[in-house]
């Protein structure tokens, strides 16, 4: 496999305590073409992300001290990075969790290094997606809420920004670009994880509710994310789009 043709190398952080697994697997990806970062722990992550911005995350679960969970949360709240967990465990809970919190992807040891490479390019993809080019660039405006694609950020009708996760971000784009549509949870799924729709209905549901709690006045209640029972879910709110002077 030919490394990438992009000028710039995509920067990678990827984050186990396994040396056995972490270092061949730098060492492959960055034959690969990626720029490769390592840390053997979460609170290492923390210190590298603090000067340097991956473009995706590869992160173990099971690490002592803080587990790779909690680091995935901050990093898909936070910063809105891509992650891509890395798991010795195969049951579906645990992947759904990981997805639950913001994982974009998973990958179940042990794993074949070319399919790891297969995910991080789909996953980058997605991301690329997510974002209008600059040129084209232009906000979401429904019930007072503004959405801003380039710079991933949500306020709320007074203009107070709303924390979201990379893949709440994702699921709001996929409602404010299909407003009043139904959309069914395998293709809500396919655009906001992209892999194993089959498996994962509860996962989107789920992430609904959490998108709800956010920009619902009453989640138990909603008005703007609705149900459609037997067809998924519907954005019931007319959408403005407001190009931004470049």
């Amino acid at each position: 496999m030919k490394p990438m043709p992009d000028t710039e190398p995509v920067r990678l952080l990827l984050v186990d305590d396994e040396a056995a697994l972490r270092e061949p697997l730098a060492e492959y990806l960055s034959r690969q073409g990626f720029a490769v970062s390592q840390a053997v722990s979460a609170a290492q992550a923390r210190t590298i992300l603090q000067n340097e911005t991956p473009e995706l995350v590869l992160l173990d679960i099971m690490m002592p001290g803080e587990d790779g969970l909690s680091l995935c949360r901050h990093l898909s709240e936070a910063r809105a990075i891509p992650v891509i967990l890395l798991t010795a465990r195969g049951e579906a809970t645990d992947r759904i969790v990981g997805l639950e919190i913001g994982a974009d992807d998973y990958v179940v040891k042990p794993f074949e290094p070319r399919e790891l490479v297969a995910r991080i390019r789909s996953v980058l993809r997605r991301a690329a997606k997510a974002a209008p080019p600059a040129a084209e660039e232009e906000l979401f405006e429904f019930e007072g809420w503004r959405l801003d694609p380039l710079k991933r950020r949500l306020t709320d009708p007074s203009g107070a920004m709303v924390s979201i996760s990379s893949v709440e971000f994702r699921l709001l784009m996929a409602f404010v670009e299909h407003p009043r549509q139904v959309l069914d949870r395998d293709r809500l799924l396919d655009m906001v994880q992209g892999r194993e729709a089959h498996l994962f209905d509860r996962a989107v549901d789920n992430q609904v509710s959490r998108l709800r709690r956010k920009i619902e006045a009453d989640s138990r209640n909603p008005t703007l994310i609705q149900t459609v029972w037997g067809g998924g879910y519907m954005l019931a709110a007319d959408v403005r789009r407001i190009k931004v002077p470049t």
